[in-house]
This record gives structure tokens, sequence and C-alpha cells, in this order.
């Protein structure tokens, strides 16, 4: 087996990922040809101008929806599905670096978006050009598609599938090695009902990460400070507000059971205090369940385990009480019943259902030969047997046909994506590109 990555590509990937990790490409305000935000599209035009750089072929949208480079010819395309956006950093002071400054330090660069995507999709596109310097020939056209509002509503993407060819098969790079053959539906809503006059509250955060900080700074700090030690829950004194800041563990909201809601915590307190309908739903049934197991029962099938059911943001004023909700659905779980039978669950609540985004699960065949390849490879150089996976993720992959999540974090790298102190190890990050150069080698190669 040849070895396709230098160390020239190592250090070459380290310097574009630093540039990529300086534009704070985070959801902002639309501006004319960038949609999403003046940061995600400058992050989008760097990714562009390093694709130049290494002699693919690009197009930019002139919109700023997304931009693909490709390399090869043929009818056929192997699609590599990558993102440019990233979520925010959160309080820079939570850092022990600069979010928007690639540091290196003791084997590891660190930066908001190592992990979750620039980091992964530049460890592709240097894996590629591994192949390019190695005098491959490409069978088929092999095509990097940058999206640039994956973190939200996927709507960049959205456009590509609208104007341009699609690929035959593909992978997208923003999970975990091995595969990712299938992924569960991510319905993601709100749940609205009537406000109180007694009690304000502003917690915003993605629905896809569980928070980590609930902060409160309202005239019933004392009794919320009683009410939370009762629970046993944790928060700290938030001294430049006169309030406190309940703790917990942020995960990204597949994994929400891994994880510790600190907005659930403060809401179940709260609810001891100003008990409302809507907070009922939380303090008096929902609690801590991120299995939705209190709500919905028992949700889960053989092909894909457990529901899991996050609440992201709570918002409580004169007006309304608004909910932020994010579940990842089995992938045989029938979702109109499902959704309905949330429905008349949270009715009891005064809360409705609203609708905000839906994505329909994913599947590729285990036996089909786009994984049994990627299965090979990746056996081949790690040495590791570990089955291909379903995953409550959501990777553009489900967006194209015959694709899949591959890589690129390896099974024992530890999960920064979403958190403070977003990192990834060089030698991790060499070893997938190793893993991406030998995969779309014996894919697309000769």
């Amino acid at each position: 087996m040849k070895e396709f990555i230098t160390e020239q590509h190592q250090q070459d990937a380290l310097t574009a990922l630093a540039k990529m990790v300086s534009h704070p490409s985070y959801l902002a305000e639309a501006v004319p040809g960038a949609p999403f935000g003046q940061g995600v599209r400058d992050a989008l035009d760097e990714m562009m101008a390093i694709c130049d750089r290494l002699g693919f072929k690009t197009y930019t949208d002139p919109d700023g929806n997304y931009g693909y480079a490709e390399v090869g010819s043929g009818d056929d395309i192997f699609g590599i599905i990558g993102h440019v956006d990233v979520v925010p950093a959160g309080d820079p002071s939570d850092w022990t670096t600069d979010p928007y400054k690639a540091t290196i330090e003791d084997g590891v660069i660190h930066g908001r978006g190592t992990q979750d995507d620039k980091g992964p999709s530049i460890a592709a596109l240097y894996a590629v050009k591994a192949l390019m310097d190695a005098g491959v020939t490409f069978q088929e056209r092999i095509r990097f598609i940058f999206g640039t509002d994956e973190e939200n509503l996927w709507r960049g993407i959205a456009v590509y599938n609208e104007k341009e060819d699609p690929i035959t098969h593909g992978i997208a790079p923003d999970a975990e090695f091995p595969v990712t053959y299938a992924e569960k539906g991510l319905q993601q809503a709100y749940l609205v009902g009537p406000g109180t006059d007694k009690l304000s509250l502003d917690l915003e955060n993605p629905f896809n990460a569980v928070p980590a900080k609930a902060p409160y700074s309202g005239p019933l700090v004392d009794e919320v400070v009683d009410a939370l030690d009762a629970l046993g829950f944790d928060y700290e004194g938030d001294f430049d507000n006169g309030g406190i800041v309940v703790t917990g563990k942020a995960v990204h909201a597949m994994l929400a059971p891994e994880g510790t809601n600190a907005v659930l915590r403060l809401a179940m307190a709260l609810d001891q205090l100003v008990p409302t309908k809507p907070l009922d739903f939380i303090g008096q049934l929902f609690k801590e369940d991120a299995t939705g197991t209190n709500v919905l029962g028992d949700v889960e099938d053989d092909a894909s385990g457990h529901l899991t059911f996050n609440i992201s943001s709570l918002v409580i004023n004169e007006k309304e009480t608004r909910m932020q909700i994010d579940m990842r659905i089995p992938v045989t779980v029938d979702h109109d019943a499902l959704i309905q039978k949330l429905s008349d669950r949270v009715a009891d609540y005064d809360l409705k259902y609203e609708h905000f985004d839906y994505l329909a699960p994913s599947y590729v065949p285990k036996d089909s030969e786009l994984v049994q390849t990627l299965m090979s490879v990746y056996r081949d150089l790690t040495g590791d047997d570990t089955a291909p996976q379903v995953s409550g993720g959501a990777t553009f992959a489900r967006t194209m046909h015959n694709c899949v999540a591959f890589g690129a974090m390896l099974p024992d790298t530890p999960d920064f994506m979403h958190q403070v102190n977003e990192q990834w190890p060089i030698d991790a990050m060499t070893k997938a590109m190793q893993i991406y150069a030998e995969a779309i080698y014996r894919i697309t190669g000769k």
C-alpha cells in the first residue's frame, strides 16, 4: 500500500486550516452576496482560494450559498461534502486560546472549526492533493462541495442541489470513523405557550447543542439558589450581573443523554418558585430526560437505537413561553405519528407544537460497494474492526444520493465539536488524511 501523505502535505494542511479558523463564520445578518453573514462568505472565499492554489477547478455561487472545487474528468462524480460555517464560540474567556486564531500546542491544533468541519474538509482536500502530486489519474470527477449553513437550516446546500449536477456517490467528512451508513431523522421545532409577568428569561442557544450555562439575575435569585441547592444542581456566582449561572456539560444534541442541560436545571428550579403550565412541562414531566421517555414513552428501534430529545432554549416573558427542541428519531419510527403524539402530550401543559425544520433519515446498505470499500480501507489502515454505524447526527451525507458520513474523527479522538476549546490532535488529522487518500484512490484512481 503506497503512502501518499508526506510531511509537506501535513504542514500545508495545517497552514490552510489556520487560515480557515481565522474566519468567525457563524450565522449572522445577511448582506449582499452573503446570505448567512459576511464571516461565512469570507470563509467560503478563503476555501475557494485554497482550492484554486492547489490546482482545482472552482466555482462559487455568486449569491454566496455554496462553492465547489473539482479535479478529474468523466460523467460520474465522487462528492466530498463539507461546510465552512461553524457554531459560535460563545464567551472567548471560557477558551484557553483564541477560538479564531489557530494555536498549536503539544501536537494539537486548537480553534473553532478544527473538528467541525473546517479541519476534516481540509484533511480530505489535501488527501486529494497528495494523490494529484503522486500522479494518480482519476476515473471520475472528484468534487468538493462546500455548504454555508450546515449548523442551521441547510439552505446553502439546498440551493446547490437545485442548481448543480447530482453526485454518483460520495462521503461527508463530518462525523466519526468508520462509516455511518444510516442517520436518524432530525426534527427541530418550538413548543410555545402563554407567558407570565412574574418571570423574565431569555436563554437562547443553538438547536443542536446541549447548553452548559444558564444565567439568571432576576429578583428571585436567592430563592433560585435555595432551589438549586435542594435539587443538588451546580451553579456559579455571576458577580457582574448580581446573579448566578447554572452549569452543566455541553455535548452535541445527538448525544444529549451524555450531557448535563443547564437550561433544564434552571427551569426545574424556577418551576418551584413560579409554577406555570409551560414550566411544569419541564419541572414536572420532562425534567432531565434526554431520551424523551417521560413524554413519549420508549421510542427506539433495532436499527438505530433510542430517540434523543434536547431542549436547548427557553424564553419566558409576558407575551409567551417558547422552548426550542431537537429530536433525533430512529430510522424506522413513523415521524408523523410521533409528532402527533408529542403535540397531544404538550397540549396538556398549554403548549403548542410549531414545526421548524425536518430532515428525513438516510440509509445506504452495509453491503453496498461504497460502504464495503470504505470499511476495507479503514480496517486496513487502522486494524480496527469496528462495525459500520448508525448515527443520531445529521450530516450533509443525507442531502445526496448514495452518500455516507466517513470520518474524520477516530474512535479514540476526544469529542470537542460544538464545545469550548475545540481542538484536533495533529497525528489524528494526519491519519485521517491517509485514510481519505487511500479510500479516494481505491474508488476513483488508477
